[in-house]
């Protein structure tokens, strides 16, 4: 998995260089790992998705309490639901964040003049120098 990141990493900076001339492309770096553990709106984001997960997981206990009472196929629909629910709410905080993250990121990049922007973690380094860390900026703009 991480080699077909750093594949389509390089395939990006390849292709940006190819189109924007050889030498002339501003590369952007982000840590969407240490953004996604320090920004103030995702944090809050989070902590809305775990309260919608806790009322889900209630509605679940109440719906199942009654397990003895039910059919095999009436207990398989209520947990169907809840795992529907919990995917619903995974899917909308998720792109809430990235959406998020996203304007964020191309606001900075048209600040900058910043042609590509590349997730460069810390524990995955594909960018060692000659790349603007935009990670910080990224978390101050996500409030």
């Amino acid at each position: 998995m991480n080699l077909i990141k750093k594949l389509a990493a390089t395939a990006i900076f390849t292709a940006s260089l190819i189109f924007t001339g050889c030498g002339q492309a501003q590369i952007g770096s982000v840590d969407v790992d240490k953004v996604m553990a320090e920004a103030p709106r995702v944090k809050t984001l989070l902590a809305e998705a775990e309260s919608k997960v806790k009322e889900a997981e209630q509605k679940f206990e109440q719906d199942s309490a009654n397990k003895d009472n039910m059919t095999e196929e009436e207990f398989a629909k209520v947990q169907m639901d809840f795992q529907r629910k919990l995917e619903g709410i995974n899917q909308a905080y998720a792109t809430q964040i990235r959406n998020r993250m996203d304007v964020v990121i191309e606001e900075i990049s048209r600040e900058k003049n910043i042609d590509v922007v590349i997730n460069n973690p810390k524990e995955e380094r594909m960018i060692f120098h000659g790349a603007i860390d935009v990670t910080d900026e990224v978390i101050k703009k996500m409030q």
